[in-house]
């Protein structure tokens, strides 16, 4: 009995200890982004959070990084935004403010998202890694040339559908899946490169949402749809697939047609 009550003792300290390390990095990445204004001393803070990848031979962290990718993506998308917000032409109070609540859905993201397994929050962590990493992009890569922010929009593509097919079984073609859908998702994102429209969000005024963003999610949420249905049913019901394909067409339609014109800020 002595020794269930240890057991469970140390079981609580270690979530406490889980809990505030990692309201801790997210903190202390919003302080190292005020105080020194590089995203590089961020991003090793993140790459060495990610110490576990490398705790093995050599030989596994390849896969190890595969594995994490999805958590890599949203971690550093989540720096990215820190940083643009802090060179914004606001107040430093909404600076502040924003940044605060960037810090506050990293927390979420964090404690209550990331370590889920069951496929409903695996589908969650790939839509959100593609929709917070391509938006995270298109406000960084203002000025860059079209190569690194297609191959970057193309990493999180494939991480994001990776991730996905990971969670079913016996899915021998996960990696060429997920090469296409890449493919699909850098082909989008370098039409949207030369042709970029951004949304000011109306609490967050200081960071610009890409409409891209928006249409690739979109298309994602179809594509996940699609093939869930195919791997129940050995092909693709159109009554899995009607909601989701109306849902699509539907927002992209009013994207494109209503809101084509309302190009904004940096990007």
């Amino acid at each position: 009995m002595q020794f269930l009550k240890t057991i469970k003792k140390r079981s609580f300290l270690s979530e406490v200890l889980y809990v505030a390390l990692n309201i801790g990095l997210a903190v202390l990445l919003m302080i190292i982004i005020r105080t020194t204004g590089s995203l590089w001393f961020a991003f090793a803070l993140v790459l060495i959070g990610k110490w576990r990848i490398f705790a093995v031979r050599p030989r596994f962290w390849f896969a190890n990084i595969q594995a994490n990718l999805v958590s890599i993506i949203v971690s550093i998308s989540f720096v990215i935004l820190l940083y643009v917000v802090n060179f914004e032409n606001a107040s430093s109070l909404q600076i502040l403010f924003t940044q605060i609540v960037i810090v506050i859905l990293d927390i979420c993201w964090l404690l209550f998202l990331k370590s889920q397994s069951k496929r409903v929050y695996v589908v969650a962590q790939a839509g959100i890694a593609l929709f917070v990493g391509i938006t995270a992009i298109y406000n960084l890569s203002y000025g860059w040339i079209a190569t690194p922010v297609v191959l970057m929009v193309w990493l999180v593509g494939y991480a994001s559908a990776k991730h996905i097919l990971g969670s079913y079984d016996d899915e021998k073609h996960s990696v060429l899946l997920s090469l296409a859908w890449g493919l699909i998702v850098a082909e989008i994102g370098w039409i949207a490169y030369h042709w970029t429209i951004a949304y000011r969000l109306p609490a967050v005024t200081n960071i610009l949402l890409p409409q891209v963003s928006i249409i690739i999610l979109c298309l994602g949420f179809l594509m996940y749809k699609s093939y869930d249905s195919f791997y129940h049913h050995q092909k693709i019901r159109i009554n899995d697939i009607f909601l989701p394909l109306i849902f699509t067409i539907s927002i992209i339609s009013i994207l494109l047609l209503a809101f084509n014109g309302v190009s904004t800020g940096n990007i």
